[in-house]
């Protein structure tokens, strides 16, 4: 079942909320809306689903091909999961699971039969099937989450939408549970979209990315797209550390006022350095306990700290101590003109200049 919403605008008062966004969802896929809180993403979810409506006069939802726009939530055959699971606490694990069958009107409603049959069908789905007679209470957190996405299958409906389904787990709980539904998703082949603000929870689990900021979308693309080739500022600086330098007059560019941006991991440091690229730094922190070695950095020159990520095995190496003065070279910078919204990607190594100021020769 794919999923389209054209131009959605939605205004709350003075506050917009979404400013005319447009999304594609493929039948089967499993996508993050990502971004920080205020982007517009559940308000994007809660129109999808239903609840919330576009401004009057704008926007158009249709679930492959149908138009639903003006479709109630309670006939568009969504399955809806919210944050805090909303499990009825009297119920049993496997009456929370039967309620959207059982509260049909009595012409809709299955035998008896067949909602124990589809109870019994999800809890082995999710796992579960030894704890159908217990209450939410007697569950764990990560436990009551495969509940409530059972509830939400039950009805069998078109689409499934999540809103931060993990934000009120631990991390560990939270990491076992991304893995489970990754694989649950893929084992019955339903459109999910799924909201988050957790960078590395969307890059992981999606098919999609859809990096959304200020009531708009940003990019769309796979994860891999969008952390390699982010199309903004905005999406290099919200996936994952970064750092950030003003590059005025970057050589490989000519003149003009550029932001220079390079990842952790592609900042190689170097004992000895005799080629003309490298940048002079003073070794200001070293954390090694992990699976990667984060090392802090100051720029001799100008005092501007640069955050360095090495394996394990290169940080014994170097065998890198605070106060040590060593030379750093970029792997590969990313540059985007100043003000604006178009991104230059580049490779280097010791053929092409990797400084950041090459009018002062660094």
């Amino acid at each position: 079942m794919s999923i389209i919403a054209t131009n959605i605008k939605k205004t709350f008062g003075a506050y917009t909320a979404l400013e005319g966004v447009s999304l594609n969802v493929p039948a089967g896929k499993l996508v993050a809306l990502l971004g920080p809180s205020g982007s517009g993403k559940t308000t994007l979810l809660r129109i999808i689903a239903g609840l919330e409506f576009a401004d009057e006069g704008s926007g158009r939802i249709e679930f492959h091909g149908e138009d639903v726009t003006e479709t109630p939530a309670g006939k568009r055959g969504v399955g809806f999961v919210f944050q805090h699971y909303a499990l009825f606490r009297h119920m049993t694990v496997a009456q929370n699971i039967a309620f959207g069958l059982t509260v049909r009107p009595r012409k809709e409603r299955p035998p008896q039969k067949e909602i124990d049959a589809r109870v019994q069908e999800l809890l082995k789905l999710i796992q579960l099937e030894d704890l159908g007679n217990r209450f939410p209470t007697q569950l764990s957190g990560g436990q009551r989450q495969r509940v409530a996405l059972a509830r939400a299958l039950a009805v069998q409906p078109k689409v499934l939408l999540l809103d931060e389904p993990f934000g009120a787990l631990d991390a560990r709980v939270r990491k076992d549970l991304r893995r489970w539904l990754r694989h649950f998703q893929r084992e019955i082949g339903i459109t999910t979209i799924f909201v988050t603000h957790d960078q590395e929870e969307a890059l992981e689990l999606a098919d999609e990315v859809v990096v959304m900021n200020n009531a708009k979308i940003e990019q769309v693309g796979t994860p891999q797209e969008v952390y390699d080739r982010p199309s903004t500022p905005f999406v290099i600086e919200f996936l994952g550390n970064v750092n950030r330098f003003a590059a005025l007059g970057h050589p490989l560019h000519g003149a003009g006022s550029d932001v220079l941006y390079v990842r952790p991991h592609d900042v190689d440091i170097q004992r000895d350095y005799h080629g003309e690229h490298g940048i002079r730094v003073r070794v200001q922190h070293v954390f090694s306990a992990g699976n990667y070695g984060r090392i802090a950095l100051i720029r001799a020159d100008n005092g501007e700290t640069i955050d360095a990520e090495l394996s394990r095995v290169r940080l014994a190496e170097l065998s890198l101590q605070v106060g040590d003065e060593v030379w750093v070279v970029f792997r590969h910078i990313r540059l985007f003109p100043a003000g604006a919204f178009s991104e230059r990607d580049v490779a280097t190594d010791d053929a092409i200049p990797a400084t950041l100021d090459a009018g002062r020769g660094i």
